[in-house]
């Protein structure tokens, strides 16, 4: 499961962090997948949402060029980067790979949509919704580095495998950027959804429950 951080120019405005020269590259451990609803449990009150485009690893990729980097792709599905984030800032710099992989926080879903059923990846309207209230608003046309620029990128270093997961960066209005910071907490009712490829919904529970 890798994950590009910083890959909407408002997100990374609203993070404080200019934008990258070069994709930021970290991963989720697998132990993080789940299916597309259901309840997550909350290990703190300090759980932030992040909509993002998932793209599914079809055929081994290694040293891909970008005008080829399609023909690696299965096809593509609707992602939740879950983030816990005092754990993320704890040290310097900033871990994310551990603050983003407790149990549950990675669903992907609910379906795995083949590029020609997809419609565009360049230009699909991204949304998250806590309790109705909409948090996310983007569109993937802002994405910093594009999917094909991040296989060829990824495939340089590392060979993709079958199943591979890239979830691809999320656009403004995470709980972590607003005046005061909000964040998940028990009962609350998550729903992500991406133009054409559907929609995940997930209740958030405290771990008593």
């Amino acid at each position: 499961m890798f994950a590009v951080g910083l890959n909407y120019a408002d997100h990374a405005a609203e993070s404080g962090h200019p934008l990258p020269d070069y994709p930021m590259i970290f991963t989720k451990f697998v132990t993080s997948i789940a299916g597309p609803s259901g309840d997550i449990v909350l290990p703190s009150a300090n759980v932030d949402w992040e909509v993002e485009l998932v793209a599914v690893i079809g055929r081994a990729a290694t040293g891909v060029r970008r005008e080829d980097a399609w023909g690696h792709v299965a096809g593509l599905s609707v992602g939740q980067d879950i983030s816990e984030r005092e754990v993320q800032r704890r040290g310097q710099p900033a871990q994310f790979s551990l603050a983003k992989s407790y149990p549950g926080f990675g669903p992907v879903g609910p379906y795995l949509v083949t590029l020609d059923e997809a419609g565009d990846p360049g230009d699909l309207a991204l949304r998250c919704t806590v309790n109705g209230e909409v948090m996310q608003d983007g569109n993937t046309s802002s994405m910093v580095f594009p999917i094909p620029e991040l296989i060829a990128y990824l495939s340089a270093v590392c060979t993709l495998l079958p199943g591979d997961l890239i979830f691809t960066g999320t656009p403004p209005g995470v709980g972590m950027g607003r005046k005061p910071p909000r964040y998940l907490a028990p009962g609350d009712v998550m729903e992500t959804t991406i133009e054409g490829l559907g929609t995940m919904r997930h209740r958030l529970i405290s771990p008593s429950e």
